[in-house]
């Protein structure tokens, strides 16, 4: 036997040894964040501010670019993802309750929860119930009695479609409230958050609902009243003189979880990295800043329990969904 053969082993062995080593997923260049609605709501604030963070802690080579993709409630970001992207390893999705509304109620016809790997959450938005700054309701239980003598009296804009999680908020909290009649109560959609604000503060719309992070711009310029966050205790820091729906006698909570999906059909590989990257971003002082400043209240599942999490609030959601009437 040659000396040859062992040295072409060699080679071979050295070669796949470096071959394994460079397999690992990094990403290079630009990194897409696609937020399925347009500029100014909470998609859109998870990207930005992911991104942003991202970049500062050289967890990616470049940018992450946010790309706004509107539409069905999300449904057509998650049809492009599924369909025309399944294998793009630098593309993350931003998800949330409203996301997975969607999913629990049969709203992206042909696609489920399978098709997309879940990757995390960075933390939870806290809904809210909202007026106009001159709104004649002046605390939660007068526009919930409102709603008690006529459920047509009060239009309610949200950034999610009709159905989805804005609308369900309502829906949650005028149960609560002892109104009957909750198919009948007015949900008017709109594209984002921002769109939504802006027909309440503009006197268009009544009242409105969303979470305190999109909120907030207008909550600071005065424009805007917020009666109640729907959360289990007062929020923290410039948010603690906004009352909880409970305080005021009606047991509505609503937290929505931000957080990403990305194409089924990527690497065991790029799917770590990308999960390993929202731990870390989770964990730094610079996203404990965007949380403090934002509303959003820690949360995050450990990666493995994250998609489990997701399937079960599907299923909590479509239970809740038939109980109202919104689905059979």
């Amino acid at each position: 036997m040659s000396m040859r053969t062992p040295l072409k082993l060699l080679a071979a062995a050295s070669l796949t040894l470096v071959s394994s080593m460079t397999m690992a997923f990094e990403p290079t260049g630009k990194v897409d964040c696609l937020a399925p609605a347009d500029p100014g709501g909470g998609w859109d604030f998870t990207c930005r501010s992911v991104g942003n963070v991202l970049e500062e802690l050289d967890l990616v080579p470049g940018s992450v670019q946010t790309t706004n993709m509107a539409g069905a409630g999300g449904g057509v970001a998650y049809a492009h993802t599924v369909s025309k992207r399944s294998d793009d390893e630098q593309l993350l999705v931003a998800a949330s309750t409203a996301t997975t509304t969607r999913l629990a109620q049969g709203q992206f016809p042909g696609m489920n929860a399978d098709q997309v790997n879940w990757l995390g959450a960075v933390g939870a938005d806290y809904g809210v119930i909202a007026v106009a700054k001159d709104s004649e309701y002046q605390d939660l239980p007068a526009l919930m009695d409102a709603l008690k003598e006529d459920p047509k009296s009060v239009k309610f804009a949200g950034g999610s479609a009709n159905g989805g999680w804005d609308h369900l908020k309502v829906l949650i909290t005028a149960q609560k409230a002892g109104v009957e009649n909750l198919p009948r109560i007015t949900y008017l959609s709109y594209n984002n958050g921002g769109e939504a604000m802006t027909q309440v503060v503009g006197g268009h719309v009544q009242a409105f609902t969303g979470d305190i992070s999109e909120a907030q711009g207008f909550m600071e310029s005065g424009d805007l009243r917020i009666l109640a966050v729907l959360a289990d205790e007062r929020l923290p820091g410039k948010f603690s003189d906004i009352p909880t729906a409970k305080e005021q006698g009606i047991d509505a909570i609503g937290p929505n979880w931000r957080g990403f999906y990305m194409p089924g059909d990527v690497s065991d590989d790029a799917k770590q990295y990308w999960v390993n990257a929202l731990d870390t971003l989770y964990k730094s002082e610079e996203w404990k800043s965007v949380m403090q400043k934002n509303g959003l209240m820690p949360f995050h599942p450990d990666s493995d329990k994250f998609e489990q999490y997701v399937k079960s609030q599907i299923a909590d959601i479509e239970t809740l969904s038939k109980e109202i009437g919104l689905i059979k």
